[in-house]
């Protein structure tokens, strides 16, 4: 079986969308790891430079409207937030001084403009056909060549092959900033406004007032003036990024023995692990019939009993269906973009590729089997 992971070029509506999500997400936010969920909604189809119809718009903000009430629905639930007392107004109106001067209007666009000369044009330049891969697709040049020459020589390759590169990047900037900065400037009026409901619960009327008595001096103008956008000062960032091997090197080290924990405790019940009394109490509580759930206990068994038998005579199917399945990802690919097809690659750039499928599907190998070997053992361990 073989598995291949690779990512999809992107149109250039789509990088602008990227670029513009990171430069508006807050630094700590941007170890999620997944897409936006608006972003389907918000970015055109390969090949789509708009929507089709008013009718597609609509249905397209329809759709994220909705997502977006879901989404509230969910955070509410989740935090309490619709249960809480109301606020007094006093110490709203306290809170609300406090929050316009640590969130004066332009704090948002200011942090996009600290972020905007390096990380934000940086995308844009990996994004515009400066990547050493890119370089290695366009000239059929091995990508490790590519990597060896300096940055002048890179950017005359790019500039010898695309000599409007600069000016299409720049055209994309002039399009995107302005838009970001609107958008941020509408994102400002309820940002300060939810902090200030939470400002006027986190601290007493007394606190806030020394707050605001500070934020009227030469010294506390200047702080809120410019602590938002040193929330995404390079080095701020790069110290944020160089703490996370740190963290996920104690997690590692600490794995085995959370583990062994997890496992000493006794393992959550099934249906076919409780006596007729339980099944009955069960029932009681659950306002059934005990005979339903005795049917439910007898069926989720018998398909437990069927699956096991049927694994080994799926195994060689799963693994046709999942090659025939990476098959049509890479034609796939390689329809949207030639670039993808391997024929147009070259022989370096395709033996270290195939090698590193090769070794994922070795190791995925050896997972199984040592997952098949600790199950073994663990089932010597356990009562008959």
């Amino acid at each position: 079986m073989t598995n291949r992971g690779k990512t999809m070029p992107m149109s250039t509506f789509k990088a602008m969308l990227l670029a513009g999500a990171v430069a508006i997400a807050p630094a700590h936010a941007l170890a999620a790891p997944t897409e936006a969920p608006l972003a389907e909604v918000v970015a055109p189809a390969d090949g789509q430079e708009d929507y089709n119809s008013e009718a597609a718009m609509a249905d397209a903000k329809a759709k994220m409207q909705k997502e977006i009430d879901e989404a509230i629905k969910m955070i509410e639930k989740i935090f309490g937030v619709d249960k809480l007392p109301a606020v007094p107004p006093a110490q709203l109106a306290l809170a609300q001084q406090t929050t316009t001067a640590l969130v004066p209007p332009g704090s948002l666009a200011k942090m996009l403009d600290n972020m905007y000369g390096k990380l934000f044009q940086g995308l844009m330049g990996e994004m515009g056909g400066m990547s050493d891969m890119m370089l290695s697709i366009k000239t059929g040049v091995e990508s490790e060549k590519i990597a060896a020459l300096d940055e002048k020589s890179k950017t005359a390759v790019a500039d010898l092959l695309d000599p409007y590169r600069k000016q299409r990047e720049e055209q994309v900037m002039k399009v995107v900033k302005p838009l970001i900065t609107e958008v941020l400037g509408d994102i400002e009026g309820p940002m300060r406004n939810g902090m200030a409901y939470a400002y006027a619960r986190k601290f007493s009327a007394a606190q806030l007032g020394e707050m605001n008595a500070f934020f009227a001096t030469p010294t506390g103008k200047a702080y809120t003036s410019e602590w938002m956008a040193l929330q995404a000062d390079p080095e701020v960032m790069l110290a944020m990024v160089k703490a996370v091997p740190p963290l996920i090197g104690k997690y590692m080290d600490r794995a085995p023995a959370i583990e062994k924990d997890m496992k000493e405790l006794p393992k959550e019940k099934q249906l076919s692990d409780l006596s007729d009394a339980e099944m009955s109490k069960l029932a009681k509580l659950l306002k059934v019939d005990v005979k339903v759930l005795k049917e439910q206990r007898d069926m989720w068994n018998s398909d437990a009993v069927e699956a096991t038998e049927a694994v080994a005579a799926d195994d060689y199917m799963d693994d046709a269906a999942v090659d025939a399945a990476v098959a049509a990802a890479d034609a796939a690919a390689a329809s949207i973009d030639p670039a993808y097809d391997r024929s147009n690659w070259s022989a370096a750039d395709l033996k270290r590729v195939e090698d590193l499928e090769l070794a994922y599907e070795n190791a995925a190998i050896a997972a199984q089997e040592a997952a098949d070997e600790a199950a073994a053992n663990a089932r010597k361990k356990l009562p008959d």
